[in-house]
């Protein structure tokens, strides 16, 4: 066995190669980079030169009515403008996870959310409230002069899109020691939580990945990206801010009563705290001849740039109709000589969406020249010296194959903790409001968490989005520093396939029925996922920001009835 990493010292931060990440058009609120102190707080680079001062009048404030949030222009530049409770605030105009425009959002309860993913900021300050993205909202001064609305700034300022929360670093005479095993999204936002919230002890993120953490919802639309260009930090945020990121480095065994983790190396670190947060990993598929070369598991961007490679030009089968498959699907649509999809129910999605939103979203594949093999499934895969060349469907017909994705689904990947005493539901482990597993200390997020969802009434549930899993990740940060936290987030995800793309809030298991406002056909929809009398999920194509106006709604505990979806939105959503 290794050397145990002791509670001082530090663990070596991997060096991946560099990557620019999501720094380049980032502000660092208060701290710019640099050494770090021992007072354990980043110590800045001298005073950047911010440019010329901006002030500007940009509206009357009689003449916004309050709840109002307008697009401003500043000085060459643009602010989102807004009145709530009879005061102003102007915040950067776009949302920092992918540039959406939040005046297109909504404003409720004093916090934007973002129309595209349901990011959300505070109103007042722009600080991130909920993911996806990390980063929070410029904020520039507001002052109201003679009924003038004025802005102030200044042009360096302007010119930022994002901005990072002030964080502490490690000081040394601190020896508590976070550990956070994995490095997908609950982890960077547990890992920057700790820091935002003045944390001063060890933070070491353990994942068993190469890469630095990366925006893992991209992978299967953008299969070619590389794990650098996915980045959602570089190496030089980790440190600046302490944040020890030990690549390659997979845990095999938990120890609850020592505290003690132990890795594939035979390395094992000690921790105060720990955060669990694996997340899933692919389902394989078990028919004979899934071992041959080129049916492939899509996890990772080595994957994903394999998958690329090998598929281009080629006959590709894609085995499962989940979000994955069909983003692959629709990767390789005009890419390869053939694309083929193979899928066990009557169409698409139609456990998560219904039968007819999927056979929408199918026709809109088949149009792109994808064909479908459902109510099936494989029974061989046949090749010819050890590379795959055929796939044999349950009806006895044969694909020609260069290439198969296979995307049925994820597991928990918590084997290494089947003797560590926590309790666990298939596989995922059972956590409460504050994400707190069964033994001491030891907290759960992600993909990995059976946890209480609030808008389920409590229910316990294991969902595997971005948006859930950062969310878990704070939560855990948050109450890992004592401050008792409870979890509260609406589920939201969404797809993208041919530039259309698909907004969901809610949590719509189980649901009965439909009510659809709008049309399938012209692909301007919502459709309102129905349990018993009360609305459990919404989505939506083209319809923006319903479905963010929906996840407002139930995070306040309320819900939409079936005679608000068969009114429509127009109805309803006056009761924001």
């Amino acid at each position: 066995m290794g050397s145990l990493v002791s509670k001082r010292g530090s663990a070596q931060i991997s060096k991946p190669q560099d990557s620019d990440g999501q720094g380049g058009n980032t502000e660092i609120a208060g701290n710019q980079g640099g050494t770090n102190s021992s007072e354990g707080v980043a110590k800045p680079f001298p005073p950047p030169d911010v440019g010329k001062p901006i002030e500007v009048k940009v509206c009357k404030a009689s003449d916004m009515q309050d709840g109002e949030m307008r697009e401003v222009d500043v000085g060459g530049g643009k602010a989102l403008l807004i009145k709530e409770d009879g005061e102003f605030s102007a915040l950067g105009h776009k949302c920092t996870h992918y540039g959406a425009p939040l005046v297109k959002g909504v404003l409720c309860n004093g916090r934007v959310r973002c129309p595209w993913h349901g990011a959300c900021f505070s109103a007042k300050t722009g600080d991130i409230e909920d993911f996806p993205g990390l980063d929070s909202l410029p904020k520039y001064e507001v002052t109201v002069e003679n009924d003038n609305v004025v802005v102030k700034t200044n042009k360096k300022v302007l010119e930022k899109s994002k901005r990072i929360k002030e964080m502490s670093c490690h000081s040394p005479d601190v020896d508590t020691v976070y550990l956070i095993v994995g490095g997908g999204g609950a982890a960077i936002s547990c890992a920057e939580t700790l820091r935002q919230e003045g944390f001063k002890g060890r933070v070491v993120m353990a994942t068993k990945e190469p890469h630095l953490p990366y925006d893992r919802p991209k992978l299967s639309k953008a299969l070619d990206s590389s794990g650098e260009a996915l980045a959602l930090r570089d190496k030089n945020f980790f440190s600046v801010y302490d944040i020890e990121v030990l690549t390659e480095k997979e845990a095999t065994s938990l120890d609850c009563p020592s505290k003690v983790v132990t890795f594939a190396d035979g390395q094992t670190i000690a921790y105060d705290k720990l955060l669990i947060a694996t997340g899933g990993k692919p389902r394989p598929c078990t028919s004979p001849g899934s071992d041959l070369q080129n049916v492939c598991l899509l996890r990772s961007p080595t994957d994903g740039n394999y998958i690329s490679q090998q598929g281009r030009g080629k006959n590709v089968v894609i085995v499962g109709t989940s979000f994955i498959g069909m983003e692959v699907a629709a990767y390789f649509a005009g890419k390869a000589s053939s694309v083929s999809v193979v899928g066990v129910s009557s169409t698409p999605f139609a456990r998560v969406l219904g039968e007819q939103v999927g056979s929408v979203l199918r026709k809109m594949h088949e149009d792109k020249g994808v064909k479908f093999y459902m109510n099936s499934g494989v029974t061989e895969f046949k090749g010819i010296d050890g590379k795959l060349k055929e796939v044999v469907l349950q009806s006895g017909e044969t694909l020609p194959a260069d290439l198969c994705v296979v995307g049925i689904g994820v597991t928990p990947n918590t084997e290494f903790l089947s003797n560590s005493g926590i309790e666990m539901t298939r596989g995922a482990l059972e956590v409460d409001k504050m994400m707190r597993t069964s033994q001491e200390d030891v907290f759960a997020a992600g993909d990995i968490a059976h946890f209480p969802l609030p808008m389920a009434e409590g229910e316990k549930v294991t969902i595997g989005h971005w948006q859930l899993a950062c969310a878990h990740g704070r939560c855990a940060a948050l109450n890992m520093l004592g401050q008792g936290v409870e979890f509260n987030s609406v589920p939201f995800f969404w797809t993208m396939q041919y530039g259309k793309s698909l907004r969901y809030a809610g949590h719509g298991a189980g649901f009965e029925d439909v009510v659809i406002e709008g049309s399938l056909d012209d692909m301007q929809f919502v459709v309102y996922y129905v349990k018993g009398d009360s609305v459990v999920a919404v989505a939506s194509m083209n319809r923006d920001p319903v479905v963010a106006q929906a996840a407002e709604i139930m995070l306040s505990g309320r819900s939409l009835s079936r005679e608000d979806a068969q009114a429509g939105a127009d109805s309803w959503k006056t009761q924001l």
